[in-house]
């Protein structure tokens, strides 16, 4: 995703979101990227892409300077058009692209589908906002050739699957998926962020980008992340099972080791003494309970701090 500098609009007319599109399809081609999903709003888009060569920042670089250049020079300007680097995330396929896929194309009246009194009306601006791929996967002769719309599709079940998924969004309201983003970059369950630590976080391409780098210093000690447990619940480690080790406490120690160590569920499990569905309920209690009372949400607060600032994290 990418937003206007200062948040001003990217698209000043139809000139702009053709050559959009014309410099989208053409970086597609040059560097292989396979496109799922796109919206173009006034002052930002979204694109939904599968990068098969782990080229995103080649691909996103070329792109955007080509955009900027054609739209200085279309509307004598200059300077930057955008507001900072783009923003990514990595995506679980199979358990976030269809409902990522909704939520983008309802992006052109998802702020005012509460207001509505049926879902005509929005269905209808949807239907009038050519700027999307939503059309080709409502109608086949509206399809675009650099837009790949098979793999959403066989997901669903079809384009009017897909049809009536977008109705229900619209008559029952969408939940954010982004809600569910880890480390800031990742969109996945548990299990994924876990093969993505695993199998990516250690190569050396990874470890240069910032936020890539930030991941990985996350990986702290256990002992570390038990002692600082420990101090702020005023025990001793030995008594830390025995008298925390149900309720609120078991899902706080289980979450941050999770979280800030590089234990997977079940080696949490081992070392806490409890087995490995014990350490996820307790992790899922504690969201729940984090949500309806603050000061659970205060005390897991004061911890992380407290484990972030042993090794200076930011």
């Amino acid at each position: 995703m990418c937003r206007g500098n200062k948040g001003h609009n990217i698209f000043l007319d139809d000139d702009d979101r053709k050559k959009f599109l014309f410099l989208l399809a053409e970086s597609l081609e040059i560097y292989q990227v396979i496109l799922y999903v796109y919206v173009l709003m006034n002052n930002h888009f979204h694109l939904v892409i599968q990068t098969k060569r782990a080229n995103l920042g080649e691909f996103m670089r070329r792109f955007n300077i080509c955009y900027t250049g054609w739209f200085n020079y279309h509307h004598s300007t200059y300077g930057h058009l955008y507001q900072g680097r783009y923003k990514s995330l990595l995506v679980n396929c199979d358990e976030y692209l269809l409902q990522l896929s909704r939520y983008i194309h309802l992006n052109p009246v998802r702020k005012n589908i509460s207001r509505y009194v049926d879902y005509h009306k929005p269905w209808h601006v949807l239907q009038r906002h050519q700027w999307s791929s939503l059309h080709g996967y409502l109608h086949h002769r509206k399809t675009i050739d650099f837009t790949n719309y098979d793999l959403l599709l066989e997901m669903v079940g079809g384009r009017h699957s897909y049809r009536r998924f977008i109705l229900d969004g619209l008559i029952k309201g969408v939940r954010n998926p982004f809600d569910d983003v880890q480390h800031q970059i990742i969109l996945g369950n548990d299990n994924f962020v876990a093969r993505v630590k695993k199998e990516y976080m250690k190569k050396g391409s990874l470890r240069e980008q910032p936020i890539y780098r930030n991941m990985i210093r996350a990986e702290i000690a256990p002992e570390i992340i038990i002692s600082c447990v420990t101090d702020i619940l005023g025990i001793r480690r030995e008594n830390l099972l025995e008298r925390y080790g149900s309720g609120t406490a078991r899902g706080i120690i289980s979450d941050l080791l999770y979280r800030y160590s590089d234990l997977t569920q079940r080696d949490i499990g081992d070392l806490l003494g409890i087995d490995y569905s014990s350490v996820n309920k307790a992790r899922n209690r504690l969201r729940t309970q984090m949500l309806k009372k603050q000061q659970i949400l205060s005390l897991y607060r004061k911890i992380e701090r407290r484990i972030k600032s042993k090794l200076s994290i930011v």
